[in-house]
């Protein structure tokens, strides 16, 4: 056999296990959720933790409301969830974020919110005039890792927000 067609078989059965092992990385559901956050959601059970921060989220009835809420209970529409909501502050959401209890936490965050390496922050879905006149951008937070699960809201917040999508 010539030295060319040993580089040739070579290269073909490279190339051809080079793609076996790369199929077999790859999975339906792309981006995934390691501990499965948007399909356990998703038809089932959202919960939601707020933080009393009128006007996004007002917390002191029976059933929160605000801006943020609203928002949330149309996502929790579109992908047939049922919410499940607990008010506290942010400390203690951000560690039921991180143990999985909460699965979505709202409550005037902004994307300078120092929960940023405890929670997955979404891009900006809105601009508002903080306290001290300044433009702030609105994000909302789901747990660290949880890809498909932010995925599929920020897809919802730019579907709702245009203005504000990169």
């Amino acid at each position: 056999m010539s030295i060319s067609r040993k580089a040739a078989m070579t290269s073909g059965f490279l190339v051809t296990a080079v793609a076996v092992a790369a199929s077999g990385c790859t999975s339906s559901a792309y981006p995934a959720d390691p501990n499965g956050t948007f399909d356990d959601v998703s038809g089932g059970k959202l919960s939601v933790g707020v933080v009393h921060h009128p006007p996004y989220v007002d917390a002191t009835g029976a059933e929160p409301s605000g801006s943020e809420v609203e928002l949330i209970r149309a996502f929790a529409e579109e992908i047939d969830a049922e919410i499940e909501w607990t008010a506290s502050g942010e400390e203690a959401l951000i560690t039921a974020l991180e143990t999985g209890d909460v699965d979505l936490m709202a409550g005037g965050l902004t994307d300078q919110s120092p929960w940023s390496s405890q929670a997955a922050l979404t891009r900006s879905y809105a601009e508002d005039t903080g306290p001290d006149g300044k433009t702030v951008n609105l994000v909302l937070a789901v747990p660290l890792g949880e890809n498909q699960m932010l995925g599929e809201l920020e897809r919802f917040l730019d579907e709702r927000h245009p203005e504000v999508t990169p």
